[in-house]
């Protein structure tokens, strides 16, 4: 019986040699990053070392000098990021970025204006869907967002996001400034959405709970990928060990 090749896998989203500058200062250095359909990948580093430009770079927030990003199939240099959205890229940015002075339900509309085609039924469906997801949100429903605790807007960040329906969703820092009971229900959440075949591409300094559900990471040090490999990988790496895992 003729044996028959197993097809390869199409990445959802890559940057391939891209380089990004500030101005007249660099910021990244021919940096390589695959995220494959299903998958949850890391990008890890401190201050300064690129990691959140590398996802700014993919949602279109800053430009591309040289190399290519390619999302769903497409090459996407330079594309605004209102185009990436409309793609099927959702964001929760740091620092979580609420229409402050709206509600959380207003919010959560905001979130699928890009589905504004849909059945309003449709849409009242999946609010509802988030509202068990986020019992905080529920119970805040009608609040002004910017009135809410950091864990809490973070939760509404989380619920818009998802609202997208997304095909690969970015997340910058989800733990930065939270309490440790709400970080783990961040990643609570974000180990269901994984669960569900959600693509995740996460920047992340708490190495720790990253790793935990990662399948790929890479690591980056001034702008380079220093390191890149399995979560597995990663965690047994020594270099990784004791900057990131206190190893």
């Amino acid at each position: 019986m003729p044996m028959t090749d197993t097809p390869k896998k199409t990445p959802l989203a890559s940057l391939t040699n891209v380089d990004v500058f500030y101005g007249p200062v660099q910021a990244l250095f021919g940096v390589n990053v695959t995220v494959m359909p299903g998958e949850t990948v890391v990008v890890l580093g401190g201050n300064a070392s690129g990691k959140s430009t590398t996802v700014k770079t993919l949602l279109g927030l800053v430009k591309v000098a040289s190399g290519e990003v390619v999302f769903d199939g497409e090459s996407v240099n330079n594309r605004p990021a209102y185009q990436m959205i409309e793609r099927g890229i959702g964001s929760i940015p740091e620092g979580r970025r609420m229409f402050s002075e709206m509600t959380v339900l207003d919010n959560l509309k905001l979130g699928a204006f890009v589905r504004r085609g849909e059945p309003k039924a449709v849409l009242d469906a999946q609010i509802e869907e988030a509202m068990v997801m986020f019992p905080r949100l529920a119970e805040r429903r009608n609040q002004i967002s910017g009135t809410m605790s950091g864990g809490e807007q973070q939760m509404l960040a989380m619920a818009r996001a998802w609202m997208r329906k997304p095909k690969l969703l970015c997340i910058d820092e989800p733990s930065m400034g939270l309490s440790p009971l709400f970080v783990d229900h961040v990643y609570e959440i974000l180990s269901k959405w994984k669960a569900q075949g959600l693509t995740i591409l996460m920047v992340e300094q708490n190495a720790n709970m990253a790793l935990s559900i990662a399948d790929h990471g890479y690591v980056l040090r001034q702008g380079h990928v220093s390191v890149a490999g399995t979560a597995a990988e990663l965690r047994d790496n020594d270099e990784v060990r004791r900057a990131y895992l206190g190893g």
